[in-house]
């Protein structure tokens, strides 16, 4: 489909900001054959998509059956989504889901709206409501990172990737502190599910620990997370808690050496400008799919807990067993595996090799 053939499309990923920078690289692969690509993504992820290379204009819409507060579904909700979808004239619609997310509902509402063509993946019969069918299997296999599953239903759309795109994640611009030393460490400790988050007291561990090695530490987090990042902080690393749009969160971690996150939206930020990340993945969604993607990373906690693939949200298990093992010290090893710069910073008597307990990949 060459550029500048009439055609306006319509790009779905209704779920979290870390889900939609995913969706990147099938988003430019959906650009370089449209003339103009607005995504319909919720509240939580409308500042990543006003980040993402290939988004000329932005509809947000509160999905009832994807997000995670659960908004109520009402005539009005539906009406109104009806209504602006009828009036855009899209061209085409392509529907991007994880393996547990179905397409069907959203698929539905722009027939209604009378999108012409949609496309998506689902393993459920889709009858007259997708156009385009990617069914898990061969064509779709399961064991795939989000940003390979997205690419693959763009692709059956109609829409590859360029040859001269890499597919890595990527971000339109960031705004680079000015303020901040060099090399530094970013934790992040927060999530937006519980049981994705390691314990402050062990994040608090590692800040100490690399400030004893001479290496600035910088904490960040949402607003509501300012107590948590205080905690975290609490002995002279630079707490930027509430204080980031995700933009400057962009830049901030550009400068960084490597961040550490748990399985959460910055991880995947991180990702797209470039830096490494020490992940500290709860196995309750695979890594395979979510791990950061593109960058040299490190994957701690036990990825065969009891709570593995249950997508729970609140740890369902006593003692958080898949994170509780981890200790600051192997997560400062993993740092210094991962960053020559942070090796080459430390004073001479401190230029052991790390030893790193972990699967690096």
């Amino acid at each position: 489909m060459s550029r500048g053939a009439p055609n306006r499309v319509l790009v779905a990923r209704l779920d979290s900001m870390g889900d939609v920078l995913l969706a990147g690289p099938a988003v430019r692969a959906i650009a370089h054959g449209g003339t103009e690509v607005t995504m319909l993504c919720s509240p939580g992820g409308a500042a990543a998509a006003r980040l993402l290379p290939g988004v000329d204009r932005l509809l947000i819409w509160d999905c009832p059956w994807i997000t995670p507060d659960d908004p109520p579904l009402t005539n009005e909700t539906v009406r109104w989504l009806v209504r602006t979808i009828a009036k855009e004239q899209f061209d085409r619609a392509v529907i991007l889901t994880s393996f547990h997310q179905s397409p069907l509902p959203l698929a539905m509402l722009l027939r209604l709206a009378g999108v012409p063509f949609i496309g998506g993946a689902s393993i459920d019969h889709a009858g007259s409501l997708l156009d385009v069918r990617l069914c898990p299997g061969d064509d779709l296999p399961e064991e795939i990172p989000e940003p390979e599953r997205a690419l693959r239903i763009a692709a059956a759309c109609g829409y590859p990737l360029p040859g001269s795109d890499d597919g890595r994640l990527a971000v339109t611009h960031t705004i680079k502190p000015s303020d901040l030393g060099q090399p530094y460490v970013v934790l992040h400790p927060g999530a937006s599910a519980p049981a994705r988050q390691w314990t402050p007291g062990g994040y608090a561990g590692v800040a100490d620990g690399l400030a004893a090695l001479g290496i600035d530490v910088v904490v960040t987090g949402n607003a509501a997370e300012r107590a948590l990042t205080h905690v975290v902080a609490r002995r002279g690393a630079t707490d930027l808690g509430g204080r980031l749009s995700l933009a400057r969160l962009a830049g901030v971690l550009a400068g960084a050496e490597v961040l550490v996150s748990g399985n959460t939206g910055p991880a995947h930020l991180a990702a797209a400008v470039g830096t490494p990340v020490v992940s500290l993945f709860s196995p309750v969604v695979p890594a395979v799919k979510w791990q950061p993607f593109g960058v040299p990373h490190v994957v701690l906690g036990d990825q065969d807990a009891a709570c593995a693939g249950t997508r729970a949200r609140v740890c369902p298990l006593p003692g958080h067993p898949c994170l509780a093992n981890v200790s600051p010290a192997e997560v400062i090893d993993a740092c210094l595996r991962l960053s020559p710069g942070l090796r080459a910073a430390l004073p001479a008597d401190r230029q052991a090799p790390p030893v790193l307990r972990a699967v690096e990949t």
